[in-house]
Formats: structure tokens, C-alpha cells, sequence
């Protein structure tokens, strides 16, 4: 049977069908009974009036009936101006009831204003409920289907990279260590060395949306220990300046989309709206960033600060990005290579062939022409003093390997930026960091 939301309504007056959700008010009058019924996507009156005989049974079921509990409700929706709620009500026929809720709540979700987040945190399955958390991850869900949906469109595979692996590769002072039957295992921080390899292996345009594990004991807004990375790489490049296109396109479709099919609810919701950025996105070398942020506002940092973004220079980025080129996007190139990973390329200069995509004064991705050549790659590792930990990955490059690149957007700070959600911990489902396991 094809479930009906109660957004779709307006498409089935008159007719006998079935609705359910939850309770989320009732107005029991001397004469009717309004019942307040949502779902994930809206919400409709039901009206059961009390003097006909054979509305008893549900008259004396909602009287009973605590908040919160779900119900099914056969019957007719019914248009009528003078509802406020959408112009319409519901009139049933039968009511059943499928779960009974407690009648004390933890706290009120519809407020959550005076309610600590640690205590809402806890309660996640409740705090959910809340329109704009439900939203949320509508809203998320939509974006990262356009995301895909581009990618579809340009001819890449979708792929799914083991989250066990067995050398603490790319860092390891920020990875899990897991007990994995005799031995020690780690739990990835990205899948990179595994889009490479499968590049290698001729598969051409690839990209992963699966979690991604740091042991950073960071607790700031915009960090979490375990977060939904969506992941890029693709072949036959010719310079970083192909990914931060493909990346710049890929965002602008999402967006466009997104807008489009949900600007309104948002608007509505969250009282913003979705800005579709404009082509080609600005790009600033990183010194010539520092330079810009003194003489415009007077920030000024160490010598040795500069081989990096600080976070306040970041923030400042967004300040910068919008009076110099009236956008919200910077890519931010030329950074030191001392500062990146070992397979990041450089070129003849050894200037280092990567990018951060900064939104909003928030940066959401590092991206990177990779490094293909066996003999420079193995170099750049003895560099970094990596040995035995990358023996397996830099096997992927002896037997031929084409030009690439990539990039990897956390979705949850996406998500935390786009909606202007104060912290990262309400951007995700369930929130992990360095104090929080549960739920």
C-alpha cells in the first residue's frame, strides 16, 4: 500500500484514504474534537464531531488519548477556508490507534530554547521531532542526492572503501585502534588511498558518501570524531584547477536544485534563503589572503603563523570573500607543502598543488591534484618519514597510474553552514565527540 504524507493532501479530496503520525495536539470542545496530525512532511486537522453516534467510539479514544501517540485514521480530507492549517481538514471514519505515548515528555521539543543540548543530545529521539530538526535532514538528504545526481551525470561510479584498515596510514596520532580479532586494526580517516587505488585500476571517476573516523580531541562547533564525508577523485586531470571547477559545479548544481525543490519550506522554517552561487568560484593565493585581511581589517598574524589558516583568518575569509568578489565561496591555493599530506602534488617550483574551499568562513573541503609517479610519490613519503605504514598504498602506483585529483566535503558542516545551525552536534543525526557515545 502507498504510504500517503500529509504534504500530498491537496491531491486526494474527497476520496477515502488512509493517513498516520503523531498526535501533536487535541482540542477536545463541548461540541467537536480537533486532533492536530503530522508526519514528516506537514501537518492536518482532523475533525470529529461529537453529536454524530457514530463518531463515539473515536470521541472517547481521543479523550484518552496522550500527546505524542501515533495513529492511523481512515476517512476524507475535505477542503474548508475556514481552517488556517493549510485550508483543508480531515474527517474520519476510523481511528486507530498503533503506539500510546508516556504523558510526561523529557522536555518540550517544540521549544527547545531553555533546554541545555547536552539534555537534548541525550533525548535525540525526541529533540528530532522538532520541525527544524525533521527539516534538517530532508534538507541534507535532498542536497546530497543533487550532489550525486551531478556526479551520476558525468559518468562516475559510485563506490563503498572497507572503514577496517590495518596501518594507522595517514596519521597515526588521530586514528581509532580497534581490537580486531588478534590483532590491531584502525578504523579510516578517509578513503583516500582506496579512491586512488581504484583509479589505478582504471576505474576513471569515482566517489564514496560513507562516515570517516578522527581521533581529534577537538571540541569546538564544527568538529566530531566520527562525520559523513562525501568523497571525490576522478582521472585524466591537468591541474588542480580541474577539481576546484568540478567541485565549484558540483556545489552550484546541489544548491540550484535544492533551491528549487525546497527554498520555500526552508524560507519558511529556518527564515533564510538558499543562495545559488555564481561561476567560476574566486580563487586567492594564501599570502596574498594575509595581505588582503590587514590592509582591509587590520588582522595580522606571526610569520610562522602564515604558512596556514588560523581560525581567524578563516572566519575573516568570509568577510573577505563577499567585499572583494561578492561571493560566499574562496578557494585558497599556495599553501606550504610541509603543511599537506605526502600525496598532494607539487610542481616544478615545489608549490603544492592543492586548494581549501572556504564557505562562510568555514572551510569545507581540501582538495588536491594528486600525486601519480611512483618515484616522486616514494619520495614525498620518505619526506613526511612514512615508511612500512604506506608500503601497500604506494604499490598502486608501480604498474601505471593516470593524472587525478579530488576532494571530500564533510556533510555535516555542509549542512551546519547552509542552515545556520549554531554547532555541528545539530547537524547530525547523533553526534559523536571526544564526551559523547550515546545515544
Amino acid at each position: 500500500m502507498k504510504k500517503i504524507y500529509l504534504e500530498e493532501l491537496k491531491n486526494y479530496y474527497d476520496k477515502e484514504i488512509e493517513i498516520s503520525g503523531f498526535v501533536e495536539n487535541i482540542r477536545d470542545l463541548q461540541w467537536v474534537q480537533f486532533v492536530i496530525l503530522k508526519d514528516i512532511t506537514g501537518k492536518v486537522q482532523i475533525t470529529i464531531e461529537k453529536s454524530e453516534k457514530k463518531n463515539k467510539d473515536m470521541v472517547e479514544l481521543i479523550s484518552n488519548l496522550p500527546l505524542e501517540s501515533t495513529i492511523k485514521v481512515k476517512g476524507k480530507v475535505v477542503e474548508n477556508p475556514k481552517v488556517k492549517l493549510n485550508g483543508m481538514e480531515f474527517i474520519p471514519e476510523e481511528i486507530k490507534v498503533t503506539s500510546v505515548s508516556d504523558i510526561e515528555l523529557p522536555f518540550n521539543y517544540k521549544d527547545p530554547s531553555n533546554v541545555n543540548l547536552d539534555t537534548r543530545l541525550d533525548y535525540r529521539f525526541i529533540d528530532l521531532r522538532n520541525e527544524k530538526n525533521l527539516l534538517t535532514f530532508r534538507v541534507q538528504s535532498t542536497l546530497v542526492k543533487y550532489m550525486r545526481e551531478y556526479l551520476y551525470n558525468n559518468k562516475f561510479t559510485e563506490i563503498h572503501t572497507p572503514k577496517f584498515i590495518g596501518t594507522a596510514s595517514e596519521s597515526g596520532s588521530e586514528v581509532f585502534e580497534v581490537k580486531y580479532f588478534d590483532r590491531k586494526a584502525y578504523l579510516a580517516q578517509s578513503p583516500q588511498f582506496y579512491k586512488q587505488m581504484v583509479l589505478a585500476s582504471g576505474f576513471d571517476r569515482v566517489f564514496e558518501v560513507a562516515p570517516c573516523f578522527r581521533a581529534e580531541n577537538s571540541n569546538t562547533s564544527k568538529h566530531a570524531t566520527e562525520f559523513t564525508s562525501f568523497d571525490v577523485e576522478f582521472a585524466d586531470i591537468n591541474s588542480k584547477e580541474d577539481v576546484m571547477n568540478l567541485e565549484a559545479e558540483m556545489i552550484t548544481y546541489g544548491l540550484s536544485h535544492l533551491k528549487e525543490e525546497m527554498g520555500d519550506k526552508i524560507k519558511e522554517v529556518f527564515g533564510i534563503d538558499i543562495v545559488v552561487p555564481t561561476l567560476p568560484f574566486p580563487t586567492m593565493k594564501l599570502e596574498d589572503i594575509y595581505k588582503e585581511l590587514e590592509e582591509r581589517y587590520t588582522y595580522k598574524v606571526e610569520e610562522t603563523e602564515k604558512n596556514d589558516l588560523t581560525t581567524e583568518a578563516e572566519r575573516l575569509c568570509k568577510k573577505l570573500a563577499h567585499d572583494k568578489f561578492n561571493h560566499e565561496f574562496l578557494f585558497v591555493v599556495d599553501f606550504p607543502a610541509e603543511k599537506r599530506a605526502f600525496y598532494h602534488m607539487r610542481n616544478e617550483k615545489g608549490i603544492l598543488q592543492g586548494y581549501d574551499l572556504i564557505w562562510r568562513g568555514i572551510e569545507i573541503t581540501t582538495g588536491a591534484q594528486r600525486e601519480h609517479r611512483y618515484d616522486e610519490i616514494v619520495k614525498n613519503a620518505k619526506e613526511k618519514g612514512l615508511g612500512e605504514d604506506v608500503k601497500f598504498y604506494l604499490e598502486f602506483f608501480k604498474y601505471g597510474c593516470p593524472p587525478h585529483g579530488g576532494f571530500a566535503i564533510g556533510i555535516d558542516r555542509l549542512t551546519m553552514l547552509l542552515l545556520d545551525i549554531p554547532s555541528i552536534k545539530e547537524s547530525m543525526l547523533l553526534f559523536r565527540g571526544p564526551n559523547r557515545l550515546n545515544p
